[in-house]
């Protein structure tokens, strides 16, 4: 197994995540309509990070969802025979009209974030959506992109980025794995 290194450190990420909502709401302009929505695994947990970043700032109680898009996956032959699927929550106000801000780790290929924009119009049609990643990282396949970035790593296609939450990984932090590719 390869060893990771840290490309980001706890300080660093909450740097990061402060500064992203700082942005989502001023390109809200406000916080009254913004809705957040986390991509399942560790979206979600971001997401919740920075609700209370905005929930402080801005003296508010802004609606927090999860998005599962498991079954919205374009490769859902390829995760296993049984692939795990969780729980989607749309928040009681729903999302119609909303500025509904889509969380998610590391946006690689855009695949996770088209699967995502498929179960959320399903739900619904927002008044507006942002793209918010505390990633991204070259090796886009679909033409999608961020409108609010923690930072941007160059990374090589033997390496993956790995963001780390407290809740799942008993650490905030991103990590760089190089694969090991064997023999060509």
């Amino acid at each position: 197994m390869p060893s990771p290194s840290e490309v980001l450190d706890e300080a660093a990420v909450r740097r990061a995540l402060a500064r992203m909502a700082r942005e989502i709401v001023e390109r809200a302009g406000g916080a009254d309509d913004v809705m957040l929505m986390g991509i399942r695994r560790r979206g979600d947990h971001l997401a919740a990070l920075l609700k209370r970043e905005i929930d402080q700032a801005e003296n508010a109680d802004v609606p927090l969802g999860v998005l599962d898009i498991t079954l919205y996956r374009d490769d859902l032959g390829t995760v296993g025979t049984i692939p795990e699927v969780g729980e989607t929550q749309i928040p009681s106000q729903g999302i119609e009209g909303r500025i509904v801000v889509l969380v998610d780790d590391v946006l690689y290929t855009g695949r996770t974030i088209r699967a995502a924009l498929g179960e959320l119009l399903d739900w619904g049609r927002p008044g507006r959506i942002l793209l918010c990643v505390l990633v991204e990282r070259d090796g886009r396949e679909l033409p999608i992109q961020a409108d609010v970035v923690g930072a941007s790593i160059q990374a090589g296609p033997r390496e993956r980025i790995e963001v780390r939450v407290p809740a799942l990984d008993d650490r905030l932090g991103v990590d760089r794995i190089v694969v090991d590719g064997g023999s060509e």
